[in-house]
């Protein structure tokens, strides 16, 4: 059956009737920011105090657009006879956000938690060249980061957090005094008996 001439006029004239009588859902955007997801991916933030100068991230970025420069600096020996150490120290650390393609390889592969998502999205520069974040802004951005989303009720406490409760317990028991009166194990109590925990 041949199509009626004109039908398909009808048609868009009334979806387009239809898109009138709605409510529009545009944001006004600067005036009215974004509500943007939790785990948005906006720039990339620096905790200078966790890196290691370890190059991971730097090796990792398929883009290589991280730019770390270090030293070496000698840390003398804690006991008397000790050996000297030496470790890196951080003199550059850079993010070329025009070559970035924002994978979160090198967040994902940092292993001392240095490097954070922030959704940060508006830092746009009129030349190329701004784009070149150094440490002191990528520092910036960090108070940018959101505190990360709580447990699930119901999931088991991260081991990490149960070891340190569990060894703040045992100091806390080791620094208490013994206070008079009071039972301890394998001491008679005022019946004879021996006291029990």
């Amino acid at each position: 059956m041949a199509p009626v001439p004109g039908s398909g006029l009808a048609k868009g004239l009334a979806v387009t009737l239809r898109t009138m009588t709605r409510k529009t859902v545009t944001e006004q955007y600067p005036d009215a920011q974004p509500e943007l997801p939790p785990r948005t991916r906006g720039v990339i933030g620096l905790f200078e105090e966790n890196c290691t100068v370890c190059m991971l991230c730097a090796r990792e970025c398929p883009d290589w657009c991280i730019y770390i420069d270090s030293h070496k600096e000698t840390v003398p020996a804690a006991t008397p006879g000790g050996r000297d150490r030496s470790r890196n120290v951080l003199d550059r650390f850079a993010i070329d956000f025009a070559l970035c393609m924002y994978c979160g390889i090198c967040i994902e592969v940092c292993p001392f938690d240095a490097l954070f998502w922030s959704p940060e999205f508006e830092y746009a520069e009129t030349d190329i060249r701004d784009l070149t974040h150094e440490r002191d802004k990528l520092r910036e951005w960090m108070w940018t980061v959101p505190a990360p989303p709580a447990l699930d009720p119901g999931a088991e406490e991260p081991k990490e957090l149960a070891a340190a409760r569990k060894a703040a317990d045992k100091l806390a028991a080791q620094q208490q005094p013994d206070q008079p009166g009071s039972d301890h194990p394998g001491q008679p109590d005022e019946s004879g008996q021996e006291g029990r925990t």
